[in-house]
């Protein structure tokens, strides 16, 4: 009964002129998947394993509630449990800070070359760190695989500045988001000033970053450095009204705090920011004004206000932080002044510059100037074989269009028997088979490490065959000269997407697409803030849905079965894209950001604007990369399912004002 009325639903709905879709919750907006179910773990298993694995999690919950004395009790009902190193890891693990160096080099020993003594060589580091015991961190720093951690980079500097080494180089480069500094970067800028190898004009750029970035904790420990008041800091970044209420002060640090207040000001009142500004411009330096308008500008961006071109006219001379050059970079691209973009890009450190991004908008800022196509070309071939939104983008500036390439050879029974045999693949699978995602993805990332491309694709075949399709998309995207587009691509539950994307007239590549986005085909999927499923609808998307078509006995529950997701997930994307005038890119931001967002973001514009400008200058991080991926993917999907080849461009097209193509008022 219930899966008639589904599929009489998906059919017969008409929700063309819908325009009071549902709006996510903010929070919604970042949709990490946690602790998706899969196929059975293939370790062999005995009569007590689910006695054992119930233990195991209640071990791994008491050490995140660092309950010493619950872990070493349940650990010691483990002695025989089939991932040992990680009971022993979880029984060391809250008693790290006092455990001798003998007792945590027998358990790294013991372990070598696991992934789990590489997350315990980890800790370990950032509590020797802590203890400024730079004999042992220097031995075990060279042993540490992954090198993932900033706060373990921080310590690292300082063992070499303790040292008598000039680190102030790559203390730049690395120290680049406050939020994440903690005690080993905190510390380690202290010493750095200390030891004069960080200037005034290091500490005053790290405290303009601290207040952009809104790092109260950072911008306080900052401003003491440069002699200046925390207090006062504070209030720059969290109450802006009241710090530039207080003035501006006489010390170059006190401007700085200043300018801060100013720029976390614009974040809510551009008009009051800029009338602070201006009341204080005599009192500037001509380089302090230029910060602040940068500040405002940054504000003005991500608004997508008018005024925001202007703005970043005035900010000539400014030393601009990296968020800075790229949000120029996109208001210089919406106004169509190549010459601003060719500057501004010109001008970002190297390691930005080199990005996908802005390698393709630097070659097309070129390429907008007769005399500068042909050095446009060798930027395009630059990314253009990578299988990406830009790199995409850049095959078809090269006169090519997307197709898929030759299918490798499919792997064969003995590359499939090495790669199960692995055992950091199968604890990945134990891992997967307890619910348990996280640790399963670090066990599965980590076997992936040196493998061939014939490895790496039976890697991918041996995830496939046990129902971990995100993993096998994962793996298969990493090869680059060996191809498996079925991998890469895949389009499971065809007799379920196929005919609810017909009966509504969607494109089944856009569908797919967002599908692989949205959750990699991970069925059973949930976010941290509620979304379900393939599709990862909300609860509230799937209610409101759901009344829209009529399915009259929804409830929340129901968001996990697999053709109810699909059902409604298909539905809302047919009611975002009819409110969207049939635009995919603008029906893609809705679904992840909202409608309201992007018909805000759409009336923005006062004349057509080129696809890819209007999706790289969305104002939401999550929401322009995931753009950029559905569409991508979804082209991907076409030349797959239509055996030709595709064009991104005409995908994601022209995006008009509201109305303006179909005579809309």
């Amino acid at each position: 009964m219930l899966v008639g009325a589904l599929v009489a639903a998906a059919s017969c709905t008409a929700l063309a002129q819908t325009t009071d879709l549902p709006e996510p919750d903010s929070a919604a907006l970042y949709r990490p998947v946690q602790d998706a179910a899969t196929a059975p773990a293939v370790l062999p298993s005995s009569p007590n394993s689910n006695a054992d694995d119930d233990v195991f999690l209640q071990l791994r919950d008491a050490v995140r509630q660092n309950d010493t004395n619950k872990a070493a009790a349940l650990a010691a009902r483990l002695p025989n449990y089939a991932i040992p190193g990680y009971v022993d890891y979880y029984r060391l693990k809250p008693r790290l800070k006092d455990a001798s160096a003998p007792e945590v080099m027998a358990y790294l020993a013991r372990y070598q070359g696991m992934a789990i003594a590489d997350r315990m060589r980890n800790d370990w580091l950032l509590e020797l760190g802590r203890q400024g015991d730079w004999a042992n961190f220097d031995r075990e720093f060279p042993l540490f695989v992954l090198k993932d951690d900033t706060q373990v980079k921080c310590y690292a500097l300082q063992s070499r500045l303790a040292k008598g080494e000039n680190v102030a180089a790559d203390a730049r480069a690395l120290l680049l988001s406050p939020p994440g500094y903690g005690d080993g970067c905190g510390g380690l800028i202290a010493q750095l000033a200390q030891a004069n190898q960080f200037s005034q004009n290091d500490l005053l750029t790290q405290l303009r970053l601290a207040g952009e970035q809104h790092a109260t904790g950072p911008a306080k420990r900052i401003a003491v450095l440069l002699g200046a008041s925390d207090t006062r800091a504070a209030q720059a970044v969290d109450v802006p009204a009241l710090a530039m209420a207080r003035g501006i002060g006489d010390s170059r640090a006190e401007h700085e705090i200043y300018l801060v207040a100013v720029g976390r000001m614009a974040r809510t009142s551009l008009p009051l920011a800029k009338v602070a500004l201006d009341k204080n411009t005599p009192r500037l330096t001509p380089d302090e004004v230029a910060l602040g308008w940068a500040s405002i500008a940054l504000a003005a961006s991500m608004k997508l206000a008018p005024e925001a071109y202007d703005d970043w006219r005035r900010t000539t001379g400014a030393a601009l932080s990296n968020d800075q050059a790229m949000w120029k970079t996109r208001i210089a691209l919406r106004h169509g002044d190549w010459k601003m973009v060719r500057a501004t890009i010109e001008a970002m450190p190297p390691i930005l510059r080199a990005e996908n991004t802005w390698t393709y908008w630097l070659a097309r800022s070129l390429a907008s100037t007769a005399d500068g196509r042909e050095a446009a070309r060798p930027l395009f071939s630059r990314i253009a074989e990578q299988n990406s939104f830009y790199g995409q983008l850049a095959m078809e500036e090269l006169g090519q269009l997307i197709s898929i390439p030759p299918a490798a050879m499919t792997p064969s029974a003995a590359e499939l028997a090495q790669v199960s045999a692995n055992p950091d693949l199968r604890r990945a699978l134990k891992f997967f088979g307890m619910r348990l995602r996280f640790e399963g993805t670090r066990e599965w990332n980590w076997a992936l490490r040196g493998m061939s491309e014939r490895q790496l694709l039976a890697s991918a075949e041996f995830a496939r065959q046990n129902n971990i399709l995100d993993r096998m998309v994962n793996t298969s995207e990493r090869t680059r000269t060996e191809f498996d587009y079925s991998q890469r691509f895949p389009a499971p539950h065809n007799d379920l997407v196929h005919p609810t994307a017909q009966s509504l007239n969607l494109d089944k590549a856009w569908v797919y697409g967002l599908i692989r986005q949205e959750s990699r085909f991970i069925v059973d999927a949930q976010s941290g803030v509620g979304a379900s499923g393939l599709m990862q609808v909300m609860p509230a998307t799937g209610k409101f849905v759901a009344a829209k078509i009529g399915l009259t006995d929804f409830v929340h529950g129901m968001l996990n079965d697999l053709r109810t997701n699909i059902t409604l997930g298909a539905n809302y994307m047919n009611m975002v894209l009819a409110n969207a005038d049939g635009s995919q890119v603008l029906a893609t931001a809705a679904y992840n950001a909202g409608p309201g967002r992007s018909r805000t973001w759409r009336a923005t514009l006062d004349q057509p604007m080129e696809g890819a400008i209007f999706i790289e200058s969305i104002p939401f991080t999550e929401t322009r990369g995931y753009v950029r991926n559905v569409m991508s993917n979804a082209t991907n999907y076409a030349a797959l399912f239509e055996k030709k080849p595709q064009s991104l461009k005409a995908r994601i097209g022209t995006i008009t004002p509201r109305g303006a193509a179909a005579g809309l008022p």
